[in-house]
C-alpha cells in the first residue's frame, strides 16, 4: 500500500472535514483528534472541523474535544474530507459531507474496508489501529505532546493496552516514541481504559452473572435488554468493555455481547482468538471490523440472533478443526 502525503493533499484547501464511525471508540476519537490538532498546526489557513457523535467523557482530557461538531450542515462542501477508522457508510450524519467533498481521503485498518472508500486511501488491516497509521503519516517535527496523547489513546484502546495480537513490534516502538513527549500515560491508561463508574461496574456484574456458555464451552454470550439498561440508567457508552471481559473466560474461543437498541433489534459485539474470524461473521450480517474484534446490528429475538451467529461461528470452528 502506497503512503499518502497529508500536507500535499490539503494544499490550497480552505475547508477541511474529519469524521469517524458512529458510536466512536478510543481509536476513532484518538485518530480524529490527533489529525485535527496536526492539521491545525500544518495547514493554518484552512478552516478545520471534526464531526463525531459526542464521545464518552473519558476522552475529555484530549485537547480540542470540546470543539467537535455533532451535527452536519446539509449544504456544506469541503475541499478535503477525511474518513478515519471507518468506511463511508458508517460515518452517520457526516457521510453526506464526505460524499460531496471535492477530495475524499480514507485512512483505516478494518479488513472489511480493505479497498478504501476515498479518492486517496491508506488502509492497512495489519496495523494495530487507525491512530498508528495517522501517526506514521505525520512529520515528526510537527508532533507535540497533545497530538502524541491523542495517538496514544487510540493505540491503547485498539490493542487492549498492547495485549492483543494486533500489537506489532512497530506498535511498541511507536508507543515508546509517544510517551517520550512527556504526558502522564499511566493516568491516561487508568482513566480511559480501566476506570469504571459504580453503575458501569453494576451493569458489568449483571452481564457476567447472566452470561451463558455454549458450543461445548467454546463460546460465551451475554445480553443486556433495554429494560435492564433503563433500570440501571445506562447508555450504550456504559457498556464498553463488557465483551472484552467475558472474552477472558478460560476455554472460550469466541465471546458475543448484545444490547438491545430497539424492538427486536440488537447491537452485536464479538471478540475471538485465532480460531474464529469474527470480521467474516459480522460481514455476513452487514457489519465489519477486525479478524478478532467485529460487530454488527441484527434483527430478531435474542435467540434468533444467537442461532444465526452460531451457524457461522460453527463454520469457522470446522475450518480450523
Amino acid at each position: 500500500m502506497k503512503t499518502i502525503d497529508l500536507e500535499k493533499i490539503c494544499e490550497g484547501a480552505e475547508k477541511i472535514g474529519i469524521s469517524g464511525h458512529v458510536r466512536p471508540d478510543g481509536d476513532c476519537v484518538g485518530s480524529c483528534m490527533a489529525l485535527y490538532l496536526y492539521l491545525k498546526k500544518t495547514v493554518r489557513e484552512a478552516d478545520i472541523s471534526v464531526f463525531l457523535e459526542k464521545p464518552a467523557e473519558i476522552y475529555n482530557s484530549l485537547q480540542g474535544v470540546d470543539e467537535i461538531r455533532t451535527e452536519a450542515g446539509e449544504d456544506e462542501v469541503f475541499d478535503v474530507f477525511f474518513a478515519l477508522d471507518s468506511s463511508a457508510d458508517r460515518l452517520g450524519e457526516a457521510e453526506k459531507l464526505f460524499r460531496q467533498a471535492k477530495k475524499k481521503v480514507n485512512i483505516d485498518h478494518h479488513i472489511s474496508n480493505e479497498q478504501g472508500c476515498g479518492d486517496e486511501n491508506y488502509v492497512i488491516p495489519a496495523a494495530s489501529s487507525t491512530s498508528e497509521l495517522v501517526y506514521k503519516l505525520m512529520k515528526k517535527d510537527k508532533v507535540d505532546a497533545e497530538i502524541a496523547k491523542a495517538v496514544y489513546i487510540g493505540i491503547i484502546h485498539d490493542t487492549g493496552v498492547f495485549q492483543y495480537s494486533n500489537t506489532s513490534p512497530e506498535t511498541m516502538r511507536i508507543g515508546a516514541e509517544l510517551i517520550a513527549y512527556g504526558f502522564d500515560f499511566p493516568k491516561l491508561i487508568e482513566e480511559t481504559f480501566y476506570e469504571k463508574s459504580y453503575v458501569q461496574n453494576q451493569i458489568l456484574g449483571r452481564a457476567l452473572l447472566e452470561s451463558v456458555l455454549f458450543m461445548d464451552g467454546r463460546c460465551i454470550v451475554s445480553v443486556v435488554e433495554k429494560k435492564t439498561m433503563d433500570f440501571y440508567q445506562v447508555t450504550p457508552k456504559d457498556l464498553d468493555g463488557i465483551v472484552n471481559q467475558i472474552r477472558n473466560t478460560k476455554g472460550v474461543d469466541c465471546a458475543i455481547f448484545l444490547y438491545q437498541t430497539g424492538v427486536l433489534e440488537y447491537k452485536v459485539s464479538m471478540r475471538s482468538n485465532e480460531k474464529v474470524n469474527v470480521a467474516e461473521v459480522a460481514a455476513f450480517f452487514g457489519g465489519g471490523g477486525h479478524m478478532r474484534a467485529a460487530g454488527c446490528t441484527m434483527s430478531g429475538t435474542y435467540h434468533d440472533v444467537i442461532n444465526n451467529l452460531s451457524l457461522h461461528i460453527e463454520k469457522q470452528f470446522q475450518k480450523k478443526d
